[in-house]
């Protein structure tokens, strides 16, 4: 658009299509304007989104140290149902032998015996299902706290990104209304300024004016009546009126009382020829 405008200013001053360059240079620096204020939004928000991740950073750090429990709960959960089917093995191998004894009529000593170690084994069996319980219990509820939580982190950064992206949009939208709006202006312009237009307004700018010359008439000049004691111009006479001598005659007209010389003599009119 740069470019574009450049070359327009270069032709703007020549020739009969001059106005039309300049609607063009017009239009082109508002394009370059529509177009400068987008880079300049994106790129704020270039800048809004590498800040935020900073901090979405520091978030599932904060989030990591509060549900740090969990991952306890869920390694102690692990542990106890591994060592559940062992206990519950062991039970029911200790019930099955004290049952076999008293089918075979064994002593009663031995019965007791075996008797004895499967109630141990219960007991043991019982209380890994206890402890199975509460540690599923314990786990159930952390997990559920971790995933409010992670949820709630997650809503938040969803909704900002959403904000993000819907701002690029507008911004975008914004840009696309600016340039239709340039476009239609340049469009009507052009539609304006006709082929009849631009002629006259070149004849306007580099012609002389509207009214023509007017017409002149010759004035012939006058001369002024001659005065006493001055020099007067005659026209040439005709050969033969002064000898047959071209030339303009000038003659000294005395005043009314001819001045007197140092000597007492009259000044005499005289006639030079040239």
């Amino acid at each position: 658009m740069v470019k574009l405008s450049k070359m327009a200013t270069n032709g703007t001053q020549l020739g009969t299509f001059a106005p039309l360059w300049e609607v063009f240079r017009i239009s082109s620096d508002k394009l370059a304007l529509c177009h400068l204020e987008l880079m300049k939004k994106l790129h704020d928000l270039i800048k809004e989104i590498s800040r935020y991740g900073e901090e979405q950073g520091r978030v599932h750090k904060k989030s990591k140290e509060e549900v740090s429990g969990t991952l306890e709960a869920v390694q102690l959960l692990h542990g106890v149902a591994q060592l559940l089917p062992k206990s519950k093995e062991s039970y029911h191998s200790k019930c099955q032998e004290y049952e076999r004894l008293r089918k075979e009529g064994t002593s009663q000593k031995e019965i007791d015996k075996a008797e004895l170690k499967s109630k141990k084994a219960g007991e043991a069996l019982r209380r890994a299902v206890e402890k199975y319980n509460a540690a599923r219990a314990d786990f159930e509820q952390r997990m559920l706290d971790s995933a409010v939580r992670f949820q709630e982190v997650e809503e938040a950064h969803l909704r900002h990104m959403k904000g993000l992206i819907g701002s690029y949009s507008h911004s975008v939208e914004d840009t696309h209304v600016q340039i239709g709006q340039v476009h239609e202006e340049f469009k009507q312009n052009v539609e304006n300024i006709g082929t009849e237009m631009l002629l006259r307004r070149f004849a306007e700018s580099k012609g002389t004016g509207r009214e023509r010359p007017g017409a002149l008439d010759f004035d012939e000049y006058r001369l002024a009546p001659a005065q006493e004691g001055k020099y007067v111009c005659i026209q040439q006479p005709r050969a033969g009126d002064l000898g047959g001598v071209g030339g303009a005659a000038h003659l000294s007209v005395p005043p009314p009382h001819p001045p007197q010389d140092p000597k007492g003599a009259v000044v005499k009119l005289s006639v030079s020829l040239g």
